[in-house]
């Protein structure tokens, strides 16, 4: 393994997270109070739920506490703390994720083939996760390596869902509102009780706004919202108690996210010279009906239908300026827009055994419809050449599925766990510029795992095999045998231990993984003179390998401060993978960092006051395959105090304290006339923030 740069920040980025580390050593003042216990983790996006301690696979889990506490409003604050987990900043909000280094960076055009699967309580959003607000969330629980068995052909790197809180009979009724730097504020609410039905049945809704300009400046403009976010999210549930042993849960998802889009400048600063500034937006409705039987036996039957519509647009100003800018050079224009419709629907039946003592196993069949149409236009213009394209286009699949999983014990603390899935997925793609394709991909994988009670936990040995459907180019300047592009097989070998007690929670694994016939998403400039040749194409790479290390560890010092610690290492390689006068063999796969890690002390006082501090850190990383550009390692810090009673709570809080200027996504082509040299272009991360929040509960 490659020995990473770990972690190398600054003395002056640790220094907040140091006056919060000194205090355990001087809680001593509190050691008469009782000291709270950790609560049971249990994990809810595996095919029935597990205590986190039980499953043999590396997982995170972040449950209300430590999203209440770092004061975040969106997934994409949270991903710090996820080992292993990089999001690539092609979009205002991430919508495209890796797992170990295996994950899109974008979707440009072609078929919806996520390698990370994404869901909100059982509906799946993967490929289109900028829904992921954080409006009365429970827990985000995030499985790293492959998921053959649980999500199939979505999850080959692994597999992320959002769980938001269950409705329960009694009432709640609570609001907050959110004052911030970059002309930001947020305000919601939460609702909920009992039906009338007086059979335990509840309902719990929750609604939420937040604007922020987006922490840049259009000199050219002279505005400072063209890459703005407008959030709106609105989440309803229903639990049912219809007859005696029959419980059905209602869930009902409305996010809007209608975001600008001017990320990009010249000279990779916070100041843009864009003329015409995009849009990113994504309108979701979804819909869930998860229905539960309990029979005779003590098993379950359980039914889960689900639907999701999504309008997203995604447009941008390809030349990042403007005639009076390029002066001479100019006139040189370019900009382009894509309108995306996707409609999914999806039915999953599983059978359950009763889960006390012996056999534990689970059988089912999945089915899910995919429908995706586009309309991208692009217009461009240099020197008096005028560049139109319009490309219209229709995709639809349907994937079929069965699988089983069981859980046998052995004995002596042993047991073992088998898992197999096996997919068919059937493909359609036209397009007006004359395309038609028909794949059909047959695939399949699963997992084995030996686990044992040992030293007070688990320790655990699995190897499992997940899978990723193949797709194909689209394009006139695409060669014919690129496309279309096969399947792909991740195997992964991992071995761990988890020790959960009521004071602290231990996970390590250490992992090694194989990518056959590895997919690789990369981009060539026809004309090194002309932009406008920018093509993006996939194409199976010969294998990949990678291992590493996951480790995350919550502790309650004591009755005041707690800790919650991560880290990751990994290296990974192209293996026999070349290109055009590009031989990448050996080389690090894009956005597959060496580590990453977080640490989080968190102190509360018997009289309501609080103080949290959180540093995070990542290696630097290959921005694509198509060139050697790499980003810088970062260190970001952020604190949060305030004052908690029973019934409100105020607090003020700073995100990435210390003004890190750090990348998210890097391109790397010509785009100056009138020589178009190539260049490094940045998008960048949020510099510092600070603000306030108050939360008041009335029930």
């Amino acid at each position: 393994m490659r020995h990473a740069r770990f972690p190398g920040p600054s003395l002056g980025s640790f220094a907040a997270s140091l006056i919060f580390a000194a205090g355990p050593a001087c809680a001593q003042s509190g050691a008469s109070s009782p000291v709270p216990e950790l609560e049971e983790v249990v994990v809810t996006a595996t095919l029935r739920p597990v205590a986190l301690a039980r499953l043999p696979a590396s997982a995170t889990v972040l449950d209300q506490r430590t999203i209440r506490d770092s004061a975040n409003q969106h997934l994409e604050e949270l991903l710090p703390q996820v080992p292993s987990l990089s999001w690539a900043g092609a979009s205002s909000r991430p919508r495209y994720f890796q797992l170990r280094g295996v994950g899109e960076l974008e979707q440009y055009q072609g078929a919806p083939n996520p390698s990370v699967g994404f869901l909100v309580d059982e509906i799946d959003f993967s490929g289109i996760g900028m829904v992921a607000t954080l409006i009365d969330v429970e827990q985000v629980e995030v499985l790293q390596g492959p998921q053959g068995t649980r999500n199939g052909a979505n999850a080959l790197a692994g597999l992320i869902k959002v769980k938001t809180r269950e409705p329960v009979p009694e009432s709640t009724l609570s609001t907050f509102v959110g004052l911030a730097e970059d002309g930001q504020w947020d305000m919601g609410v939460v609702a909920g009780g009992a039906l009338a039905t007086g059979d335990g049945a509840a309902w719990r809704v929750a609604l939420q706004r937040q604007h922020s300009d987006g922490f840049r400046r259009n000199a050219f403009l002279g505005r400072d919202d063209t890459n703005d976010r407008e959030e709106t999210t609105a989440r309803a549930r229903l639990r049912l108690f219809p007859v005696e042993g029959w419980q059905a849960d209602v869930t009902a998802t409305w996010t809007d996210l209608d975001n600008g889009y001017d990320a990009f400048a010249i000279d990779n600063s916070y100041r843009t010279l864009s003329d015409r500034p995009g849009r990113d937006a994504q309108r979701s409705l979804g819909l869930a009906l998860d229905q539960r039987w309990a029979l005779a036996s003590g098993a379950e039957l359980r039914s889960i239908t689900t639907w999701a519509d999504s309008d997203i647009v995604a447009s941008f100003d390809g030349d990042w300026g403007n005639d009076r800018d390029w002066g001479a050079a100019g006139p040189y224009d370019f900009f382009s827009q894509t309108l995306r419709e996707r409609r999914t629907l999806s039915q999953d039946l599983r059978l359950a055994s009763a889960s006390e003592g012996g056999l534990s196993w689970v059988v089912g069949a999945y089915a899910l419809r995919l429908t995706e149409d586009n309309a991208q236009d692009d217009d461009g213009l240099y020197l008096g050449d005028v560049y139109l394209r319009s490309l219209d286009s229709r995709y639809h699949s349907t994937s079929l599925a069965l699988y089983g999983d069981a859980t046998l014990p052995l004995g002596g603390g042993w047991s073992l766990g088998t898992g197999l899935r096996g997919e068919q997925r059937d493909a359609h793609y036209t397009d007006s510029d004359g395309f038609a394709f028909d794949p059909r991909d047959r695939m399949w994988g699963g997992q084995l795992s030996l686990m044992r009670e040992a030293a007070g936990g688990n320790a655990y040995l699995t190897a499992s095999r997940g899978y990723k459907a193949g797709g194909f180019n689209i394009g006139a300047a695409i060669p014919d045998e690129r496309l279309q592009f096969g399947p792909e097989q991740l195997l992964n070998v991992e071995a761990g231990y988890k020790r959960h007690g009521p004071i602290v929670a231990v996970d390590v694994a250490v992992f090694w993984q194989r990518r056959s016939d590895q997919q690789v998403a990369t981009s060539y400039q026809a004309d090194p003179e002309d932009p406008l040749t920018f093509v993006y194409y996939t194409d199976n790479a010969a294998r990949g390998t990678a291992h590493g290390l996951e480790a995350s560890l919550r502790a309650q010092l004591s009755a005041r401060w707690n800790l919650d610690a991560s880290l990751s290492l990994m290296e990974s390689r192209y293996d026999g993978y070349s290109y055009g006068d590009r031989n990448l063999d050996g080389r690090e796969w894009a956005h597959a960092p060496g580590y990453k890690y977080s640490l989080a002390f968190t102190w509360r006082h018997p009289a309501g006051w609080m103080a949290r501090s959180d540093v995070s850190g990542e290696d630097a990383f290959y921005f694509d395959t198509s060139h050697d550009q790499r980003s810088k390692a970062r260190t970001l810090v952020g604190l949060r105090a305030g004052y908690e009673a029973a019934r409100w709570s105020v607090s003020a809080w700073v995100r990435n304290l210390f003004d890190e200027r750090y990348a998210t996504r890097g391109f790397y082509f010509g785009n100056e006339p009138p020589d178009f040299p190539p260049r490094l272009y940045l998008r960048l991360g949020d510099p510092r923030q600070a603000g306030v929040s108050a939360e008041w509960r009335f029930q």
